[in-house]
């Protein structure tokens, strides 16, 4: 019963065709869509908590998640060129492994984006409160944060979502237009923090190398614990092909901006972690036992009460200069990232609504979800409800948490994906591909192993929300989708 239902690639083909999108972006604008959403609170922001986990060997980390999200970006590549529709994973795994399978990965990805997209507003909220702060207009405190960091309500993070929310409502075109600009923010502003911060590495800072050593299953802490959450750094190069309907010759520009995006972030990431540990240090702050405390918990704010430490700043870029006695430079590079990340709740946001826009086409979700906007062209019924949670979760709960909770459903599609390439080579060999993975049955079999590592390297509590959320949408499919599917029923999208 798992695996009935499959999709046929041809016949999500015809759907595409039949209720659209329109195509309007080309590579370069899917490659800055890719860039805009990998740059974003994963360096600026989650620099601290790799370094309370793993301490200067989050270096390491940040190759082991680059290596897994490669892998994987190849395998995305080749399917985004096959089935050139909106949808990413869920539309993958529909016409591979089946509807109910699609569901759940669907389901999972609303941890990825919308999840991604609040943390993200978290992120931001540091910044512009280190900002105003610095400035003398900081907000009072428990306006600051939400509940698990020692406030009561993240305004600005809540206050930025409706405001991206409103954005995507009025064009996907004028989105990307935004984007590219912010774009150029964001690697400018990391360039200079690369140049400044570099002539100041010391030896000593990086010693000792892994304190808290490589970690275990469902713990969260050492090298592999922040490779886990570290790889939302570089979520959101699959965004790329949940535009595969907007995409103008998605076969060709598809791989571009997958790959290009990529590339481009993860030689960004190592300079600029090596420059940050090395600068300033990023030991961890530890307990009365002696351990590492865990990020996003009362007890590690308690800790890090007044403290200067880098694993304790909410603008970790921005703080780093400012030890270094670049208060101005860090002044800087927090407006640049006050500036900039928007972006990454922009395509975050985006790629949520144009998921729930196909499951809804599918009628596994109500087609009410999927209107389009008759002035706009877009989605936005449902791009309205997603800003709206995606504000609530921002304003209540700590990046950190968040940041964590993204990966497990990201972690699940990839996965995914990767096994649905295998299963396509098998079953459809001689369908048409644009692009390759390159030795598919080491590649992919390698992505899904990592991808499994690092999953059984979230928290124990991480694991748990994944899993009973996963639980939650197998109840609604079955209570809803999987009487009213469209390709179950033998009916047409409205």
């Amino acid at each position: 019963m798992l695996f009935k239902r499959v999709k046929s690639l041809d016949q999500i083909l015809a759907t595409a065709e039949k209720k659209g999108l329109t195509r309007q972006l080309g590579p370069i604008q899917l490659t800055l869509l890719g860039i805009g959403a990998i740059i974003g609170t994963g360096i600026f922001v989650l620099t601290a908590e790799a370094g309370q986990k793993a301490g200067p060997g989050m270096m390491i980390s940040f190759v082991i998640a680059a290596v897994i999200c490669a892998l994987a970006a190849l395998a995305y590549a080749e399917l985004a060129s096959m089935v050139p529709v909106a949808g990413s994973a869920y539309t993958y795994t529909y016409g591979v492994l089946g509807e109910s399978v699609a569901w759940v990965v669907g389901w999972a990805l609303v941890l990825e984006y919308t999840i991604a997209a609040s943390t993200v507003c978290v992120g931001w909220s540091g910044y512009v409160n280190g900002l105003l702060a610095h400035g003398g207009f900081g907000l009072p405190e428990f306006l600051r944060t939400g509940p698990m960091d020692g406030g009561t309500f993240n305004l600005l993070a809540f206050l930025i979502g409706l405001a991206i929310t409103f954005l995507l409502v009025i064009g996907t075109s004028k989105s990307a237009k935004v984007n590219a600009f912010l774009v150029l923010i964001k690697v400018a502003a990391l360039t200079l923090f690369i140049f400044v911060a570099l002539p100041a590495v010391k030896d000593p800072n990086f010693k000792p190398f892994v304190p808290n050593g490589w970690g275990s299953p469902m713990g969260g802490i050492g090298v592999l614990g922040a490779a886990a959450s570290i790889f939302f750094a570089y979520v959101g190069f699959d965004a790329v092909s949940t535009a595969a309907e907007e995409t103008k010759n998605p076969n060709r520009n598809i791989p571009i901006g997958l790959i290009g995006s990529l590339g481009v972030c993860t030689v960004y990431y190592l300079l600029v972690s090596y420059a940050a540990v090395g600068s300033v240090g990023a030991q961890p702050m530890l307990g009365p036992d002696g351990l590492a405390l865990q990020p996003g918990t009362p007890a590690m704010a308690a800790a890090c009460h007044a403290s200067q430490a880098l694993v304790c700043s909410k603008e970790a870029l921005a703080h780093v200069m400012r030890l270094l006695n670049h208060n101005q430079l860090g002044n800087l590079i927090g407006f640049a990232a006050s500036i900039a990340l928007p972006s990454v709740i922009l395509t975050m946001t985006y790629g949520q609504t144009r998921i729930f826009f196909t499951m809804a086409r599918d009628g596994l979700l109500p087609s009410s979800l999927a209107k389009i906007h008759p002035r706009f062209h877009t989605p936005y019924v449902i791009t309205i409800i997603t800003g709206v949670f995606v504000s609530l979760f921002g304003a209540m709960f700590p990046v950190g948490a968040l940041a964590d909770v993204t990966n497990s459903g990201t972690l699940f599609a990839f996965m995914m994906v990767s096994l649905g390439v295998l299963i396509l080579r098998v079953k459809q060999p001689d369908r048409p591909r644009s692009f390759r993975t390159p030795m598919a049955w080491v590649v992919c079999p390698l992505a899904m192993f990592g991808c499994l590592l690092l999953f059984f390297n979230l928290s124990l509590k991480t694991i748990i929300i994944f899993f009973s959320w996963a639980a939650v949408g197998l109840v609604i499919y079955y209570l809803y989708g999987y009487r009213k599917s469209h390709l179950a029923n033998g009916t047409e999208p409205d």
